[in-house]
């Protein structure tokens, strides 16, 4: 048995650690009172299962353990598919010596679905490694890419503390091209009731002079503030019907609330970044984050494709109507892996950003195992070719599964590398669902046996995300 030291923490005259069996299963062990806690007496010591009970019950007794809103501070959002990259996170962030606030748990709905994990299952994974690591600051858990109300129960009941709304369905994207007439005939079939607003008004507060910032001169005339209008509109008004439900839901308790754009067709403009601000903010929707779909392509897994004096002037704009309001910071979505752009962001933001990984961490996984499992990965390689077609469906994507090897094209040795080639890498990526139903048991019981390469991969591919923001 090995007791992990970073764990060890004596509270209120009980103590508490994370040990390792000589199976590889981890338990908490409790020295002193223990009456809240179900596991086995051995030397006068609770061994506890790392079961849903234990967790709630810990988090009750040490109260760093439960997540916490964490406002307009400088943040990173850590996706943990597998559930046992956490340690390296917290290492990652220990070791990058930022004042970044971490989010260690967070799951979309969809990523849920794929992998068969729960709300619950995704933070107390989260939780676990927190405790192994002895971290004791505060720390967010995302529920991510909400999309409808029947969603937010079970984060609201697992204490999640940041939402993150996605109403891209509800976003009319041919408002983009579509003529003034359309615009028109549109702008007046919106639920204007729910909007609680006229016309008339959003006229008047947005096209009666130019809006000028620091920097930036906002023009809105009929056909911008309609092309806003049309294609957000309904957007708002399913963010507020959201937000309503996770203020019933939550009981008072205080939350940090994002509203998503990122996944729409078009880029979001900077006059339709200011509609949506505004409109969100004097509603009093409690928005802290706000995610538009920037200029360029952020695909899962890979640097950022496109302009970046494009981008950067875009961005300009954004953190200039983000600075205005004063009241949120900037998400970038699909943030993993974006290096070439990262000290952009930071310089322009001045801190009040919130950067969101998902994938990442699974690719570092896969490349552990490329190099001490070679046959476990290759089955992982050959079933993404397979099902590459139907699981890259909701993701945008410029992948060419065609130029990646299939595994009896490949020596052990040339297995790594493809973890740093642009269409192994998507491909891989994509297909994390079909591997986890497939080979999961496998990839977590060699991640597990090696947990120390597990992160010190995960140390040092989160540093290279984390420094620029470190400045």
């Amino acid at each position: 048995m090995i007791i992990y030291e970073t764990s060890i923490i004596k509270h209120e005259g009980t103590t508490y650690s994370l040990a390792r069996l000589a199976n590889g299963e981890k338990q908490l062990l409790v020295d002193g009172d223990a009456v809240v806690f179900t596991g086995a007496s051995q030397n006068g010591k609770l061994f506890c299962e790392l079961t849903p009970a234990n967790a709630a019950a810990l988090r009750v007794r040490l109260p760093w353990l439960n997540p916490e809103p964490l406002g307009t501070h400088t943040s990173f959002g850590f996706g943990d598919r597998i559930g046992l990259a956490t340690p390296g996170h917290v290492a990652a962030l220990i070791k990058s010596g930022g004042d970044i606030a971490p989010i260690f748990a967070q799951q979309s709905v969809r990523e849920n679905t794929r992998i068969g994990r729960t709300p619950q299952q995704v933070l107390d994974d989260a939780m676990w490694g927190i405790f192994q690591k002895g971290w004791r600051g505060n720390w967010g858990a995302d529920a991510d890419h909400v999309k409808e109300i029947a969603h937010v129960a079970p984060f609201v009941q697992a204490g999640y503390t940041f939402f993150t709304i996605d109403p891209s369905d509800h976003v009319d994207n041919d408002a983009q091209t579509d003529d003034l007439a359309t615009l028109r005939q549109k702008a007046a079939a919106l639920p204007w009731q729910q909007l609680d607003t006229m016309m008339e008004t959003m006229v008047a507060d947005y096209c009666t002079a130019p809006i000028t910032l620091d920097g930036v001169t906002l023009r809105f005339d009929e056909e911008v503030l309609l092309r806003a209008l049309v294609k957000y509109g309904r957007s708002i008004v399913h963010t507020l019907a959201v937000t309503a439900e996770i203020r019933q839901q939550s009981s008072g308790k205080s939350f940090d609330l994002e509203m998503s754009v990122d996944e729409t067709d078009t880029p979001t403009s900077a006059e339709e970044h200011y509609f949506i601000a505004n409109e969100l903010l004097k509603r009093d929707v409690p928005v802290v984050s706000l995610a538009p779909r920037f200029v360029g392509k952020f695909q899962k897994g890979v640097d950022y494709m496109g302009d970046s004096a494009e981008f950067e002037t875009e961005l300009a704009k954004h953190a200039a109507i983000m600075h205005h309001f004063n009241n949120y910071k900037l998400s970038i979505h699909t943030g993993s892996d974006k290096f070439s752009i990262y000290s952009i962001i930071n310089q322009h933001t001045n801190g009040r950003v919130h950067v969101k990984t998902a994938g990442t961490s699974y690719l570092e996984a896969l490349r552990v195992i490329s190099r001490t499992d070679t046959l476990l990965f290759r089955k992982i390689l050959d079933l993404g070719h397979r099902r590459f077609a139907k699981d890259r469906k909701t993701y945008f994507l410029d992948c060419q599964p065609e130029k990646v090897p299939a595994s009896n094209q490949l020596n052990d040795a040339d297995l790594p590398g493809l973890l740093d080639d642009f269409d192994a890498r998507q491909l891989l990526h994509v297909t994390f669902g079909s591997a986890l139903d497939e080979y999961g048991v496998e990839l977590k019981a060699d991640l597990v046996d090696d947990e120390a390469a597990y992160e010190a991969a995960l140390v040092a591919h989160f540093g290279r995300h984390l420094g620029p923001f470190c400045m």
